[in-house]
């Protein structure tokens, strides 16, 4: 009996500690999935092996307006989900920056909703509330001049405005703004995209403005030029990567990184960066406070800040953020930095955050009109 006993109370000891481990367990797990949904940090979630477990739990990510031909996304995607086994969704691939925005608040709380966003800049400094603070390993890569101080924001990749031309149709391709308002251009000119939604098109405005007198602090003239544009019949609203070629805008002016896709359609495209104009700007990175996947939204950005994750930027011909540090450490893909086109000569100098913001206002409230004529 007493020996019965004794086995009871072992067995009750035994299974009262497994109990007891086994909620030590599942609180840990708990935590740590609760650090990594919310770390500002790998470090904070336990570092990257616990980062990739979680991710890997999640197994899905939302990505949204990301193009397999923009800026080589088709194969940053396919390499990130081979190397972590997590699913990729890639949702309105051909959207704007305002359409990811829009994304994020309409369909919160929905397993599609966005996890992640690479939105022109000025679309994530005027949407602070909905970005998740991160700062992926690299951080100290990133100027201090593109990036948020609280990680909400943090640029990735960019390039120049430039002139694309179909030269089988364009007799002479234009190599400054100046020159597309010859009448020889009549319905051949277009921008990628509405400069009030796109960052693309934005920027186009942007350095039209530069080569009409304008300045980081007016925009305006930008938009006067293409209204005149739009009155000599040069300019054809809704321009796309598709429209150039098909030939309905053998002129299309776009990122010099994205003229690219184009050529691979159009053996007979070429590309200028305007003589009259040097514009450049970076696309922004940013983590969505609601992601439902937010160990592997994390997870991607650590994936594109990577010596991996920069080099695929670079072979897309984009100029990635963290492009001195590959260059000083050697670990750039020394073929693909010998492909990028070549940049004008001079300091590059790009507009502050207020500049921006007002010259997106300037153009959402203006550009309407000047291009109705009303």
């Amino acid at each position: 009996m007493f020996v019965n006993k004794l086995k009871v109370s072992v067995a009750a000891g035994l299974l009262s500690t497994t109990l007891v481990s086994v909620a030590l367990t599942s609180s840990a797990a708990s935590a740590a999935s609760t650090n990594c949904a919310t770390a500002t940090s790998a470090a904070a979630c336990g570092g990257m092996t616990s980062l990739i477990a979680a991710a890997k739990k999640e197994g899905s990510l939302n990505v949204i307006t990301l193009p397999a031909n923009w800026a080589n996304y088709g194969t940053i995607i396919k390499d990130f989900s081979r190397k972590y086994g997590i699913k990729v969704n890639s949702y309105n691939p051909d959207g704007s920056s305002q359409d990811e925005i829009n994304a994020v608040l309409q369909d919160k709380g929905r397993s599609s909703a966005p996890d992640v966003l690479d939105v022109g800049t000025s679309y994530a400094t005027s949407n602070l509330n909905l970005l998740a603070p991160y700062k992926v390993a690299t951080w100290a890569s990133i100027p201090s001049a593109l990036k948020d101080a609280n990680g909400r924001w943090f640029d990735d990749y960019g390039g120049y405005v430039s002139i694309g031309c179909n030269t089988k149709i364009v007799t002479t391709c234009p190599t400054s703004f100046k020159q597309l308002l010859n009448p020889m251009y009549k319905n051949e000119v277009g921008i990628n995209g509405d400069p009030t939604q796109a960052s693309a098109a934005f920027s186009a405005v942007f350095a039209a403005s530069l080569s009409n007198g304008g300045s980081f602090n007016n925009i305006q003239p930008g938009i006067d030029f293409f209204a005149s544009l739009n009155k000599a019949g040069n300019y054809v609203p809704g321009g796309s990567a598709a429209t150039a070629a098909s030939g309905t805008t053998p002129i299309l002016i776009w990122w010099d990184f994205l003229q690219d896709s184009i050529k691979s359609t159009v053996s007979t495209w070429t590309v200028n960066i305007p003589t009259d104009a040097s514009y450049a700007a970076y696309y922004t990175q940013a983590i969505s406070k609601t992601a439902p996947h937010p160990a592997a939204a994390r997870l991607w950005e650590e994936f594109l800040y990577s010596t991996q994750g920069q080099n695929l930027w670079l072979q897309g011909n984009a100029r990635p953020v963290e492009l001195a540090t590959l260059v000083k450490n050697g670990t750039a893909n020394k073929t693909w930095l010998a492909q990028l086109p070549a940049a004008p000569a001079g300091v590059t100098t790009y507009p502050t955050l207020t500049q921006l913001t007002t010259a997106k206002t300037t153009v959402s409230s203006n550009w309407a009109s000047a291009i109705s004529g009303s």
